[in-house]
């Protein structure tokens, strides 16, 4: 009895294990690379003992039994990426969060000291990991746009051999189509606050990831994007790029 007890509990764990924690998607494993697809634009990268958190948005029970990161990354000012309610549910005694200015502004005014600024163009290695600091913002770019240039920033992490590219709200923009050397990408696509996917399928065919994942894909009055259009679109322009769909938004 004691044996068929065992048994069962292993494989209740293996399964948890292939369905992901907490009810969320399965993590992806790339290399020594562990990710957690978490909602909208939300993840958490584990690689080399370290902890990497990027705008925590929702998912408060994963949140609550998360050790504290070692870094937190947030991209922009609205709530889908800077969201304080979500933060307040994360253990933040270890962590050193990465942001823009403007992010920065908001975060020291609820109380927050930990953090480290990052405007575009700026990099810093924090326990190990490099992280770029690229512009992000909406074209045509000018001072009316949701997403100006310079106020939030899209992240380049390098893990090893590895660069992983996050987007941010962004559109196909000269910087992101002139990347190089990017083997996991993180790209958004939403009307009408970012592009739509044939603007991220050519953006993503110039600079050429080993893996993209589309993500940040509901947009306006919660419609989500054709995902599927998207990796037929990359995949007609060159099938070497491997595009993995995952549902962001299962809870």
């Amino acid at each position: 009895m004691k044996r068929l007890a065992l048994k069962t509990f292993v494989i209740l764990c293996l399964l948890a294990t292939s369905i992901g924690i907490y009810g969320q998607v399965p993590a992806q494993m790339i290399g020594d690379i562990k990710i957690q697809p978490l909602m909208h634009s939300s993840m958490h990268i584990t690689w080399n003992g370290k902890s990497i958190l990027s705008d925590p948005y929702k998912n408060e029970t994963y949140y609550n039994a998360l050790a504290s990161p070692q870094i937190i990354l947030i991209t922009d000012i609205h709530g889908d990426h800077l969201n304080l309610a979500s933060l307040k549910n994360i253990n933040t005694d270890q962590s050193q969060i990465i942001a823009p200015q403007a992010v920065t502004d908001i975060l020291k005014e609820n109380g927050y000291t930990n953090i480290q600024v990052l405007n575009n163009g700026d990099s810093r290695t924090i326990d190990g990991i490099k992280i770029e600091a690229i512009p992000m913002y909406n074209l045509p770019e000018d001072s009316e746009s949701r997403h100006t240039k310079g106020r939030g920033n899209g992240y380049v992490l390098t893990l090893g051999e590895k660069r992983i590219y996050i987007s941010g709200d962004t559109e196909d923009i000269p910087e992101m189509r002139q990347l190089k050397n990017i083997d996991i990408a993180f790209v958004c696509m939403n009307l009408p606050y970012t592009m739509d996917v044939k603007a991220a399928a050519s953006a993503v065919l110039d600079f050429n990831p080993a893996i993209v994942f589309p993500f940040h894909y509901r947009g306006g009055g919660g419609k989500f994007s054709d995902v599927t259009l998207f990796k037929e679109l990359v995949i007609d322009g060159n099938d070497q790029i491997d595009v993995r769909l995952v549902d962001w938004y299962q809870q």
